[in-house]
């Protein structure tokens, strides 16, 4: 099921955060790019994928389920909500919920402020998608409203670079990464943000993801309980 965001006023006199107007190009091109990607994305996460996605319950929260790069990691039968506000990805990701036996729910909303209840969910994954979203803080905090206490955030990122060459890479590439790739950040200190979220526990890995995409080699992954 496919749910269209419409900006609302709450009652404090805010108004519910929406996600940007998909570009026409850049959303479809960017949902080829990652369809051709997905082998290619397994082939270098799959193993560290495989053991943070473990044990998930029935029912999992993704923010920014793109093509469905993740599915292949969840059991047969897995109720999924996928936060995707790229409609061209949604073609895709369903296709490949269906081959996989996965239930799919797409909300087509904002990473920042999903229209989920409090505490309502036992696990939110997220994988190379707080680079995107344009408040990162913002979309940690709604992961830790929506999950229940004890419940799992887990996550993959690309992050800042350390080491001074790659980082000068990083900000050389850094405009034309962000046009190609929907507002993609480079040089994000995602570890830091997810510190400061204020989780019961938290477990972050540093690597070094290998491969073709040398700006992106820099990952943290990790989990945080709520």
């Amino acid at each position: 099921m496919t749910t269209s965001p419409h900006p609302t006023e709450l009652l404090d006199g805010s108004s519910e955060l929406t996600p940007p107007p998909c570009h026409p190009v850049r959303g479809r091109a960017n949902a080829g790019i990652f369809t051709l990607l997905d082998r290619y994305q397994h082939h270098l996460l799959g193993a560290r994928k495989r053991e943070l996605l473990a044990d998930l319950p029935p029912t999992v929260v993704e923010l920014g389920s793109g093509t469905g790069a993740s599915l292949r990691y969840l059991p047969e039968g897995t109720r999924l909500i996928a936060v995707e506000p790229n409609v061209h990805m949604h073609p895709a990701l369903r296709r490949h919920a269906a081959s996989r036996g996965v239930e799919l729910e797409i909300r087509q909303e904002s990473a920042e402020r999903t229209s989920l209840p409090d505490a309502s969910v036992d696990a939110v994954i997220c994988t190379l998608v707080l680079c995107t979203v344009p408040d990162p803080a913002a979309a940690v905090a709604e992961v830790r409203r929506i999950l229940r206490p004890g419940g799992r955030f887990i996550f993959i990122e690309h992050v800042r670079a350390g080491s001074r060459p790659l980082g000068r890479l990083q900000r050389i590439v850094a405009r034309p990464w962000r046009y190609t790739f929907e507002g993609c950040e480079l040089d994000r200190d995602t570890a830091s943000i997810v510190a400061a979220a204020g989780f019961e526990d938290l477990r972050i890995d540093h690597f070094r993801l290998g491969g073709l995409f040398v700006p992106i080699w820099p990952q943290i992954g990790g989990t945080a309980i709520a």
